[in-house]
């Protein structure tokens, strides 16, 4: 999320929101929205060509999804903006879940591991399915890696921003998107 938005006022708005604060929710939606907006643009750009999801369609619905219950269980800046990375992914994986289930998925339907920014030898790809999957596996490993591969790949952050949103050293997440990488590929592979 950029830098544009006041942490305090978005932790304060927050705070107030998960003490069932409703007109905190209405002063939070506008301030986020065009956060949302961003962050589902850059997710979109590392969708096919032809996905049939919009840009303003994903925002949308990760913005009923974040600030529905979840945004009362973000207690600051950095946990709302993992959520939001989350929000987006659920979204997207609902999207293919539904088409999948309309027809057997075919080859455009799928991201090129390559996408993730992942060494490859050649063309190798892996549907959105089997990463949400191999995602909530390395969760329950390791949550921050998990956090980090969300807000990178679901949400497009660079890795300082990522680093900023949840307080730990440039390196640290570094190393957080180095493991989770060779993870994902050996999972995937």
């Amino acid at each position: 999320m950029s830098a544009a938005l006041d942490p305090n006022q978005i932790t304060s708005l927050l705070g107030r929101i998960s003490q069932g604060d409703d007109a905190a929710l209405a002063q939070l939606t506008p301030l986020v929205y065009a956060e949302l907006k961003e962050l589902a643009a850059r997710a979109m750009r590392q969708e096919r060509d032809n996905h049939t999801l919009q840009t303003t369609a994903l925002v949308n619905e990760a913005c009923l999804r974040l600030l529905g219950d979840q945004a009362a269980a973000a207690a600051n800046r950095a946990q709302f903006a993992a959520l939001a990375a989350q929000a987006m992914r659920r979204v997207l994986v609902d999207h293919a879940r539904r088409r999948q289930a309309a027809k057997r998925p075919d080859p455009a339907q799928r991201i090129g591991i390559e996408e993730i920014d992942l060494p490859t030898d050649g063309e190798q790809f892996v549907d959105l399915l089997a990463l949400d999957s191999v995602l909530e596996r390395l969760a329950q490993i390791s949550p921050r890696q998990a956090q980090v591969v969300d807000m990178k790949f679901f949400a497009g952050m660079e890795l300082e921003q990522i680093a900023d949103l949840l307080d730990v050293a440039r390196p640290t997440v570094v190393r957080d998107w180095r493991m989770a990488r060779a993870w994902l590929q050996r999972e995937l592979a």
